[in-house]
C-alpha cells in the first residue's frame, strides 16, 4: 500500500514518529514539512496529500495538523477525497468500511503517539465492504460532489 503522509508544523513531531513506525509496513510518500518550520500551513499539506490520493498515486493518505480540523476541511476540498478526522479506532476502521475513507486526519495537539499509532494501523488494515446499502450511500455522497463541481461550489 502507498501512504502520502504530510504534516505541518503543529503535526511535525508526531509525523516523524508515524513515519518510522510505518517503515516497512507500507511504501511512504512523505510530502513534508521535512522541518520544523512555524510558518509552515496545513492548507499546502493537505492538498498535497489530497491531490495524490485523488489522482491515484496513493492508495491512502495521512494529514497531520494541529487539531486536525484545518486538514480536515481542505482534504475534502479535493474532488474525490472523502477525508475524516479520527480520535478513536472504531471511527478509523469504520469510515473506510463504510464510507471508503481514504485520508485520515490527526489532531498532533488533541492525541497522543500511541493513540495515533492505534488510529492510523485500524485505518490502513480497514478495507472498504462494497456493501450494497455502502455503496448507494456513497453514490450519493459524490452525487453531492459532483453538484457542487457543476455549480462551482459556494465561495469561502
Amino acid at each position: 500500500m502507498r501512504i502520502a503522509l504530510a504534516a505541518d508544523h503543529g503535526g511535525y513531531a508526531l509525523k516523524s514518529e508515524l513515519t518510522s513506525r510505518l517503515g516497512g509496513r507500507c511504501t511512504i510518500l512523505d510530502l513534508g514539512a521535512h522541518e520544523l518550520d512555524p510558518t509552515d500551513d496545513y492548507p499546502d499539506y493537505a492538498d498535497a496529500v489530497s491531490l495524490e490520493v485523488a489522482a491515484g498515486r496513493a492508495d491512502r493518505g495521512i494529514v497531520i495538523c494541529g487539531s486536525g480540523v484545518g486538514a480536515c476541511i481542505v482534504a475534502n476540498k479535493v474532488p474525490g477525497v472523502r477525508a475524516c478526522l479520527c480520535h478513536d479506532t472504531y471511527s478509523a476502521h469504520q469510515g473506510v468500511e463504510h464510507d471508503n475513507m481514504n485520508v485520515l486526519c490527526l489532531g498532533a495537539r488533541v492525541i497522543g503517539l500511541e493513540l495515533a499509532a492505534e488510529l492510523t494501523h485500524a485505518f490502513l488494515n480497514a478495507r472498504f465492504s462494497r456493501e450494497e446499502r455502502h455503496l448507494k450511500r456513497l453514490q450519493k455522497v459524490s452525487d453531492v460532489e459532483r453538484r457542487a463541481i457543476g455549480q462551482g461550489g459556494p465561495a469561502g
